[in-house]
């Protein structure tokens, strides 16, 4: 009889340690899910803040070459447009602001030319369709300097 009770105290122990091997391995798999998740989201972040990067730099390109660039005109300002037909969540708004005219640019001599200075800011936005989460935005501001012919009414 003694033999008996001996059997059950190793028998009830290897119960308590196998439940306890298995709640480290669900404590293990759970914490390898939410790991997964973040990286998930992390790398959706990611691709989101890229894509407002890259509609951003659409928007400069395309001031750069449509823009007005005229010194007397107020600021033109375009509405959102898509930065890619095919990607009609990833747009770009522009703000083209003439700065000013100097009397010459550096480094000529030459008096019958002036410079015009503008400014582009492009603000890309590449929404989400989620509304858990915040859109991507990126905003670029791009320097011109054109050079014209001086308008003088004096030559």
């Amino acid at each position: 009889m003694r033999r008996e009770i001996h059997d059950l105290r190793q028998t009830g122990a290897a119960l308590v340690i196998g439940l306890i091997l298995l709640l480290v391995l669900t404590l293990l798999a759970v914490s390898g899910m939410n790991t997964a998740s973040t990286e998930l989201r992390m790398a959706a972040n990611e691709q989101f803040r890229k894509r407002a990067f890259e509609a951003s730099e659409a928007g400069i390109e395309r001031g750069l070459v449509l823009g007005p660039f005229n010194p007397g005109a107020p600021p033109v300002i375009a509405a959102p447009i898509a930065a890619d037909p095919a990607m009609p969540d990833d747009q770009y708004s522009l703000l083209i602001t003439p700065v000013g005219a100097t009397p010459a640019p550096p480094g000529y001599s030459l008096k019958t030319f002036s410079a015009e200075h503008f400014t582009i800011q492009s603000q890309g936005i590449s929404f989400r369709r989620d509304t858990n989460y915040q859109n991507a935005l990126a905003t670029h501001v791009q320097g011109v300097f054109l050079i014209v012919p001086k308008l003088d009414s004096s030559s």
